[in-house]
């Protein structure tokens, strides 16, 4: 009289172990995505534009934090040359650069007018 009878319940298809951790799963997944891996690789797309559009005259700061100005970019090479002062020039690989400061216009080779 005081216990009642148990009924076999049937399952939903939302009561799967499998289903009811698949859901969150993947909704941690968009987030991550959209919150770390996407602006990291949006900042790594345009660190690499700026170190691509680095020009004669422009100041840069490595990752060393020297502060300098560039004095050559030869074609076809990953190293910069750039002037730390007026007597110490030092080669620096494009990709340790941090920043880009100022951009100016491009400084035109020294040549003799006839």
């Amino acid at each position: 009289m005081f216990i009642s009878s148990a009924y076999a319940q049937t399952s939903s298809p939302l009561s799967d172990p499998f289903t009811g951790l698949l859901i969150p799963m993947l909704l941690m997944v968009l987030i991550f995505y959209f919150l770390v891996i996407r602006p990291q690789s949006q900042r790594q797309k345009q660190h690499r534009e700026m170190v691509d559009k680095v020009r004669r005259g422009d100041t840069v700061v490595t990752s060393g934090g020297f502060i300098g100005k560039v004095a050559r970019v030869p074609d076809n090479s990953d190293e910069i040359e750039v002037d730390l002062s007026d007597t110490l020039k030092v080669r620096v690989l494009k990709s340790t650069l941090i920043d880009v400061r100022s951009k100016s216009e491009p400084v035109k080779d020294a040549t003799v007018a006839k």
